[in-house]
């Protein structure tokens, strides 16, 4: 049995192995550039979200560098500071909103096929930078007030509700605005064509008036012949 084994020509596999090993290393290099690749795209992918201005301002009041002559920042008062912070927590509401009415339409359009992997990948990245930040403000809310954080997003949640509505009564009103100025330019179109109906039917009425009184000084001329004739021959009797 040994010698079997040792009878074995290995040459002649030499080639089988040697093809085997390079498609192996082929296969691994192959995965390895394209999982590096899927990872610097996914690092270079749009935001789904625009810059956060509200926490760039509140990031800005914190970190505020001395003036030109200066040796000390501007003291900024702690009610600036709150309040910086309590904007930055209602965009954060406006943010999840959007974020949980964007996440159903999302995954049906994944099933169907319909929108690529990339825009998933940005999703998901949306939803972990807006875990750490709620994670932020809060930590920050306490630093700032002891057991703020526990009540930071209720109030910005009320703000956020008040703004919306705010903004639909604005539409609202404007809307009804722009209504009301079609309205006044449709009674005004309406009055001026009735205006011109009535005109034309005083004209008319005036030519057919015209009409009638030449008729009757013609039906009353022949009618006055005879009776001048009669008057005539009686005079001569």
């Amino acid at each position: 049995m040994f010698d079997n084994l040792f009878d074995i020509d290995w040459k002649s596999l030499a080639l089988p192995f040697a093809y085997i090993t390079v498609l192996g290393v082929s296969l691994y290099t192959f995965s390895t550039i394209y999982r590096k690749r899927k990872a610097s795209q996914s690092a270079n992918l749009e935001p789904w979200f625009p810059p956060h201005l509200q926490r760039n301002i509140y990031l800005s009041l914190l970190h505020m560098e001395p003036e030109a002559g200066q040796e000390k920042a501007p003291k900024i008062p702690d009610s600036v500071v709150r309040a910086a912070l309590l904007r930055r927590a209602v965009e954060d509401i406006r943010r999840i909103i959007q974020i949980r009415t964007s996440k159903q339409a999302l995954n049906t359009l994944l099933l169907r096929g319909s929108v690529g992997d990339d825009l998933n990948q940005r999703f998901q990245r949306a939803e972990k930078e807006i875990e750490e930040e709620l994670r932020d403000v809060v930590s920050e809310a306490n630093a700032l007030a002891p057991g703020w954080g526990n009540s930071i997003f209720q109030s910005a949640n009320e703000i956020a509700a008040n703004q919306a509505l705010r903004t639909k009564l604005d539409a609202i009103e404007g809307r009804s605005e722009s209504e009301k100025q079609w309205w006044e330019k449709r009674r005004e179109t309406i009055k001026k064509d009735f205006m011109k109906e009535l005109d034309g039917e005083s004209v008319k009425g005036s030519v057919k008036g015209s009409d009638d009184d030449g008729v009757l000084v013609d039906s009353g001329t022949p009618a006055a012949t005879p009776g001048s004739a009669k008057k005539k021959k009686t005079g001569k009797k």
